[in-house]
């Protein structure tokens, strides 16, 4: 199997994973690169480098990818052969906006599947989270793991996937489910509904202090977004995925309070102020992956260490993030 001279479209595609995702795409030569995006977390300007790379066989479409007609346009308009399905509503927004998220998640990826069912497409790779386990009840987390999703975008992940899967089982449809753990990298979204490592960062520059909710002992799972886009690629190219879920992890934990002290030490403010408040709605206490599936079926092994992965995000929030306003810059992670 090859995506050279293939149609990829990415839902979600100017996101922080799925530019980085559309990026890979680019060098596995494919005749067209398709990205719909309605800009709730993403922007044009993460695909400024894929613009580089693909030229006019990049085309966007700045729209919902939940609304059916306006999908099966696209889809009436150019032949398709695969698709990798990375648009989201984030788990912060569940928070806020709970009944909203749920339908809104599981409706995009069920817009989805009914398309490939109608046969507007041939392969399916659906971006999962590692969410869906909830807190560890034993490590390292495997994809046979009992789920336990602690917030409402947990568990529209969860349906999703369900949903997914279910058309591969109901129809025979070719889909794959990969599942990350948690991403950084340059990129990632600073603006409302941030994550830890660009808030970090911007509160550094503002000069604020950095707040962790609870006691900062929860662990993670940190990929680096480039070893991610590296595994979504290789899933396509794997014919034994199909039907399965497959975690892309390293197999190595951090606590929050050690990741910000990594961060801190990398912005050169080791002595920065760092408080913390009250612990997070349904936040994950521990996550830690099998990463076993993937070595044996892709074999893939992530292959950038924490600390150069959060020397080059740095880096790359400094050069962009410098200019903006501090009075914008988030709290919390």
């Amino acid at each position: 199997m090859s995506l050279q001279g293939k149609t990829i479209l990415v839902t979600g595609g100017a996101g922080f994973i799925g530019s980085h995702v559309v990026e890979r795409l680019a060098a596995e030569q494919p005749a067209r690169v398709i990205v719909v995006d309605d800009c709730f977390l993403g922007t044009p300007d993460n695909l400024d480098t894929a613009r580089l790379l693909l030229g006019d066989r990049l085309s966007c479409h700045w729209q919902d990818a939940a609304d059916m007609d306006a999908m099966r346009a696209i889809f009436e308009a150019e032949p398709v052969d695969v698709v990798y399905n990375m648009a989201v509503i984030p788990l912060p927004t569940s928070l806020e906006r709970p009944k909203w998220t749920a339908e809104k998640n599981v409706v995009l990826t069920t817009t989805i599947c009914e398309l490939q069912r109608e046969g507007r497409f041939q392969t399916l790779i659906h971006f999962s989270s590692s969410e869906v386990y909830g807190t560890a009840q034993y490590v390292p987390i495997d994809e046979g793991h009992p789920y336990v999703p602690s917030t409402p975008y947990a568990a529209s992940k969860l349906a999703a996937d369900y949903v997914a899967l279910s058309y591969w089982h109901t129809f025979g449809l070719d889909i794959a489910v990969i599942r990350p753990f948690n991403n950084y990298g340059p990129r990632q979204n600073s603006g409302s509904y941030a994550g830890i490592i660009p808030i970090v960062v911007t509160r550094v520059l503002a000069g604020t202090p950095i707040e962790i909710f609870g006691d900062g002992l929860q662990t993670r799972d940190f990929i680096f977004v480039r070893d991610t886009a590296e595994a979504a690629m290789r899933v396509y190219l794997e014919p034994r995925t199909r039907g399965r879920v497959v975690n892309i992890a390293t197999g190595r934990e951090c606590t929050v309070n050690d990741l910000v002290t990594r961060l801190l030490h990398a912005l050169g403010a080791d002595n920065h102020p760092v408080v913390h408040v009250e612990p997070r709605l349904g936040d994950v206490r521990r996550h830690l992956a099998g990463t076993t599936l993937a070595a044996e079926l892709l074999d893939f092994t992530p292959t950038t260490p924490l600390e150069e992965g959060l020397t080059q995000t740095v880096q790359w929030y400094l050069t962009n993030l410098s200019r903006h306003d501090p009075a914008s810059v988030p709290a919390g992670q």
